[in-house]
Parts: C-alpha cells; structure tokens; sequence
C-alpha cells in the first residue's frame, strides 16, 4: 500500500477523533502512566487492517511496542487474542478506536470476500469489487478485499475506461461510444477499455467493433449469460454484474463467466467484532 496515503488517512483520521484533546484520558489518568492492552476477537472470520494498526499506533507514538500474533488474512475465532500494545495509557487510549474502526471494517470485508472466494474455488472465475466504497476509505476497502482472496476492480475514474449503460445513451449508442474511446486512448493516456451491455444485441454490436478487453454483462438472467459466454467464445474476458449476492456467486461463475463484480463486498458486509481490553 502507498505508506504517503496512509499516513495522511491517519492523521485526518485522529484529527477527527482527537481535535482539541482527549480529555477523558487527561482528566482521569495521570500524565506518562504505562500500561498494557491487548486486541480480543470476539467473533469469526478472517482479520485485515493488522499492517495499518500497527502505521496507527507507531503515528500516535512511535514508542509503542506491539506483539503481533495474528496476521492478514489469517482466521480467527471468537477468544483469540490478534495482538499487545505496550505504552503509554494516553496513546493508546487515543489510537483505540481509529484501529478498532477500521481492523473491523476491514475483516468484515475480508470475512465475506474470503467466504465467497472459497465457493468458487472449483471454478475458473475471479471475484471483483467496485467503486461502491466508502468515500476516503476506498483505498482500505480494497485492501481488505485483497487480503480476503478477492481482485481489485478499477480503483477509480482514472486507470480504465469502463463504458456503461448511461456513457452509451449519452454517446449515441454502442458503435459512437466505442469509437470515441478508440480515438481517446490513441491520443491521450493508453488504457484498457471495458464496456457493458444490457442485452445480446448489444453484446453482437460490441462483438463486431472489437477492441476491447472486457465486456460486462450486467444483469443477465442466468440462460442469457450462458447464451452471452458462448457468444463471447473466449475472445474477450467476461464478466458478470448487477445482483450478485453470497449466496447466488456460485450460480453466476457457473454461467462461465471470467469475473464476477459484486458491490456487496463493499457496501453492506457486516464488521468483525473485536476489542481492545487493559492488561491489568
């Protein structure tokens, strides 16, 4: 990961959390008081965000000291104890809950992206995740995903040309915005150009013109993806996109598509329980 991209997550993070002060802290523990905590998972999955924990506590105190006993991608369990802190009471009390916020946030992402990678596992397609991110928190979203088994899609407007439903009404249809896309990469920035369609005309269309990477099927019913495979032959990657849940992956990579996109990784897992508890 960018550590300059980190480091300015965390210190916008604590200025947010930490403003003028923690005063609790200040107010009821004296100042350079030393003390222990350890992180406690209390439930099961699989844990993210260890890397950046340890970023958050060195940022708040470079003196602290961290045993680390479970790392990225590891599962845990409800009772397993992920890592100790050592320090000063103020700091850690300040770095508490920036790191709880977002080790939870992210093993709940790399929970279901594991949990989902494992389903397919027997077949040859490739889960992906989306730009439905947190704003300013997409960077760790997709961390997580990585960490989960899963593939990152684009990370944003700017490494891929992604033609969809509204780029094609807008251009005039499949052949204006292909070929617009064709002449922007020849004389800009070279990029990889993905394009969606909503129906097999649409996919014949995109067949015929060429020059593409990827094409997105995106809300097919499952006869039609397969119909939308076989047509495709293997001449450009697949992918399928639009309701994909846990629960139906399996049913879309049998489709035979190459990749499956899923906004759920992202937008609606459920956080990994865990807390950060005094080692009296």
């Amino acid at each position: 990961m960018d550590k300059q991209l980190i480091k300015q997550f965390i210190t916008q993070a604590l200025a947010e959390d930490v403003g003028t002060g923690d005063h609790t802290s200040l107010a009821t523990i004296a100042p350079y008081t030393q003390g222990k905590a350890q992180l406690i998972i209390k439930d099961e999955g699989v844990i993210a965000g260890v890397k950046l924990a340890e970023a958050i506590f060195n940022e708040v105190d470079n003196s602290l000291k961290l045993e680390i006993f479970i790392t990225d991608g590891q599962p845990v369990k409800h009772g397993d104890i992920a890592l100790k802190v050592s320090g000063s009471l103020h700091s850690i009390l300040i770095a508490e809950r920036l790191v709880l916020n977002t080790m939870q946030r992210m093993s709940g992402i790399a929970t279901t992206t594991y949990k989902i990678v494992q389903s397919l596992k027997y077949s040859h397609t490739k889960v992906l995740d989306t730009r439905k991110t947190t704003p300013n928190l997409r960077f760790l979203e997709k961390w997580a995903v990585q960490i989960g088994g899963g593939v990152n899609h684009r990370a944003g407007l700017y490494d891929m040309i992604l033609i969809k439903d509204n780029h094609i009404d807008y251009a005039g249809g499949i052949a204006q915005a292909l070929d617009a896309a064709h002449l922007y990469t020849q004389s800009h920035t070279p990029l990889p150009i993905v394009i969606e369609v909503r129906n097999l005309q649409e996919l014949q269309q995109v067949m015929a013109i060429g020059g593409i990477e990827r094409i997105l099927l995106d809300n097919f019913s499952f006869p039609l993806l397969k119909e939308a495979v076989k047509i495709i032959d293997g001449k450009f990657a697949s992918e399928a996109s639009g309701g994909i849940t846990p629960e139906n992956a399996i049913a879309y990579a049998n489709c035979g598509v190459n990749y499956i996109s899923m906004g759920a990784l992202t937008h609606s897992v459920k956080s990994l329980d865990m807390s950060l508890k005094a080692i009296k």
